[in-house]
């Protein structure tokens, strides 16, 4: 996330895109809405109404898996129009001519046919982003989590990058993360491609500066992502240790999954539930709940904040650090003699450089963005002010690609999965609490009101949603929030088990799956 919260009150116009802001990340979405009653126009690009939708100047009610094609328009109205930040591209950038040449192909017209949204409309939200003083952009999962993820993210950086966007206060692009350290995990080099600190694994100064560190040699070679783990479960990869993530639920076609993890000769889990996943274990491990843990946390902002336990471990449960740390001694692992999470902490600081200037006494009773490269630094609110971190920032040349699977006669209709308000990702923890329970103690399936009639579909009653890799029953909730041919249901429920119909395909580059865009067959149930 390139700005602080604080500036999400800031901009002259939001650019929100692939993300359900108030129910994914409801307090954050309070600052927005600051800034609209403040006077900022607010552009919307979703394929269903979400709430931002109905409080948007500019919505954009987009096809599910065309964001790259809107995005290359959106790119091409501004250019044409000359609402190109020259000088910044000048001093700032590299590949702006050629990036500039290429999206002349990309009018709002070429658009339209790919995207469902009116050419004019295109043009109109292209003209209001590449008119502000401060354009800001924020997006989430539905921007990343599609076989294209890498073109769409590029994407908003062309848009911030050609129209200067970036680096002042009330700008940016900002992706807001999914849970509470997500930002930290990749810090720490919860990456197969990055050592803690984002330091590349395949770079031998790195490889020498951690071998010193560490005493051993380090492995020369990227690590594997988890789709790649999975899909050898049986075949390689005999053993997993999976950590605070119930990935039956969570992961694209269960049914592989679940016959992955079966394959496994050993599988161990730290969790602080019995998930559904934890079940498939041969060992599972209680961790500590946040509340009964001392660390550190480092949030969607990169705030890094300390954590502090306000009641004693339940049982026999530990800290995740501990357990780590207690297994990789009985492995025969030097080094991993942590008494204390301060001295986890202050190891993170010694080598990575984004975290040079922190250790666990300064951030005690202060907080600081990184980076922070040296003691006395007051860290970085806002990244990119008056360099990028390799000196120029650069263009990225992406073309539209259509989603793994599209719409057939056997699978005429797009699923498009996400989050909900009441309920927490999997419901690992939100669904063993009665209020939250009350509030939805179900899954539904929204459909359009008029699909729910063409179909053959009562509202409230059952329908079988088919894809290629599955089948599941879910109720029918009938509601204009999903377009004509789209339907949309969460993956939170493990009794309606959505992700056993996803799984079309991954993005090449980062292995994330395509959990956004599923074609399926919908059908009533007669009970």
């Amino acid at each position: 996330m390139s700005n602080p919260l604080r500036d999400m009150e800031k901009p002259d116009v939001i650019f929100c895109i692939g993300t359900n802001m108030t129910e994914a990340h409801p307090v954050a979405a309070t600052r927005l809405k600051k800034a609209l009653a403040k006077g900022a126009k607010m552009i919307v690009a979703d394929p269903r109404v979400i709430g931002l939708a109905q409080k948007a100047d500019i919505y954009m009610q987009l096809r599910v898996g065309s964001d790259s094609a809107l995005l290359l328009a959106m790119a091409n109205v501004i250019a044409e129009a000359g609402l190109i930040d020259e000088g910044f591209i000048d001093e700032r950038t590299v590949k702006g001519e050629t990036f500039l040449d290429h999206v002349k192909q990309f009018p709002p017209e070429w658009a339209e046919e790919i995207t469902g949204v009116p050419a004019a409309t295109i043009r109109e939200a292209a003209l209001l982003y590449g008119q502000a003083d401060r354009g800001a952009i924020y997006y989430t999962l539905g921007i990343t989590e599609h076989i294209c993820g890498v073109d769409n993210v590029q994407s908003l950086c062309n848009l911030a990058l050609m129209t200067g966007n970036i680096g002042r206060e009330g700008t940016g692009i900002n992706p807001m993360r999914g849970q509470n350290n997500i930002q930290g995990a990749g810090d720490c080099g919860a990456l197969p491609n990055n050592y803690v600190g984002f330091q590349s694994v395949i770079d031998p100064e790195n490889q020498a500066k951690f071998e010193k560190a560490y005493g051993r040699p380090m492995d020369r070679e990227k690590g594997m992502t988890k789709v790649t783990a999975l899909n050898l479960c049986g075949k390689g990869v005999h053993a997993m240790l999976i950590d605070g993530e119930n990935t039956v639920v969570s992961d694209p076609d269960r049914e592989h999954c679940e016959h992955a993890l079966r394959a496994l000769d050993h599988l161990v889990v730290i969790d602080i539930f019995m998930t559904e996943t934890a079940e498939l274990a041969d060992v599972v491990l209680p961790a500590t709940a946040w509340g009964e843990t001392d660390g550190v946390c480092t949030n969607t902002e990169r705030r890094v904040q300390r954590l502090r336990a306000a009641v004693p471990p339940q049982g026999d449960a530990k800290p995740d650090w501990w357990i780590v740390s207690q297994l990789a001694q009985r492995l025969g692992f030097s080094g991993f003699d942590y008494t204390h999470p301060k001295e986890v902490f202050n190891e993170i600081c010694e080598l990575s450089p984004i975290y040079y200037g922190l250790d666990w006494d300064r951030i005690e009773h202060s907080e600081y963005q990184w980076p922070v490269p040296e003691e006395g630094h007051p860290g970085t609110p806002r990244l990119h002010e008056e360099s990028f971190i390799n000196g120029r920032g650069i263009f990225s040349v992406v073309t539209y690609r259509d989603p793994a699977e599209t719409i057939s006669e056997e699978y005429p209709v797009w699923l498009t999965t996400g989050r909900r308000l009441e309920s927490y990702h999997t419901r690992t923890q939100t669904g063993r609490a009665q209020g939250i329970e009350y509030l939805l103690p179900e899954e539904r399936l929204e459909v359009h009101p008029a699909d729910v009639q063409d179909w053959g579909l009562l509202d409230g009653e059952w329908a079988r949603l088919s894809s290629p890799r599955g089948s599941v029953k879910v109720k029918v909730m009938a509601t204009d929030r999903s377009p004509r041919g789209t339907v949309f249901a969460s993956f939170s429920f493990a009794d309606v088990p959505i992700n056993i119909l996803t799984g079309g395909g991954y993005d090449p580059a980062t292995h994330t799956a395509e959990l956004k865009v599923c074609p399926v067959r919908v059908e009533p149930v007669n009970n």
